[in-house]
């Protein structure tokens, strides 16, 4: 059995276990607010705003955020290049997205292009560079969730998923500060 035989064979199990509606709906509306690495971007933009706030930062006696606006916005900018990055690697690999005459997509795509999964890129990339402000279990676990809708959703192959994961992490560690 090839690596392509067993990413198909798992998408397949991905696509036909645990599809109760409440849940496509679910996991459909969540893997929205990741498009564009959009939720990860505002997330940054929100924790730069609230900490440039008067009283924000730590040792104030009201503690509203922590880290500095500067470590908010260096975030931002490596969920930004993570998905810019991903978007030239789509381009150059150029797979196309799974096709199962009987297991229609559950989401729509803003591409045809499915390696690697900007939704895992992006999401690993803010969990990375988020760590340190915010709880990183918290964050590495939103992260998971956001790869493993991909499949499920039917839009990705796990391969994808896996590589996006690999690649958002990269990108952040080796990101300047």
């Amino acid at each position: 059995m090839s690596l392509l035989d067993i990413d198909r064979a798992v998408l397949v199990l991905a696509r036909t276990r645990g599809h109760p509606p409440w849940a496509e709906r679910a996991a459909a509306a969540f893997s929205r607010t990741g498009e564009h690495g959009a939720c990860w971007i505002a997330l940054g933009l929100i924790g730069a705003w609230l900490a440039g706030q008067p009283g924000a930062r730590e040792g104030s006696g009201t503690t509203v955020v922590s880290g500095t606006r500067e470590v908010w916005l260096h975030g931002v900018r490596v969920v930004a290049a993570a998905y810019g990055l991903n978007y030239v690697i789509k381009l150059a690999v150029r797979r196309p997205r799974p096709e199962f005459r009987d297991l229609p997509p559950l989401s729509p795509s803003v591409s045809r292009l499915s390696f690697p999964s900007a939704h895992a890129t992006t999401s690993f990339a803010a969990a990375r560079a988020y760590r340190g402000l915010l709880p990183a279990w918290l964050l590495y676990l939103v992260a998971w969730v956001f790869a493993l809708s991909r499949p499920y959703l039917g839009v990705h192959y796990p391969s994808d998923a896996l590589a996006g994961a690999v690649l958002g992490t990269f990108i952040a560690e080796l990101w300047p500060r």
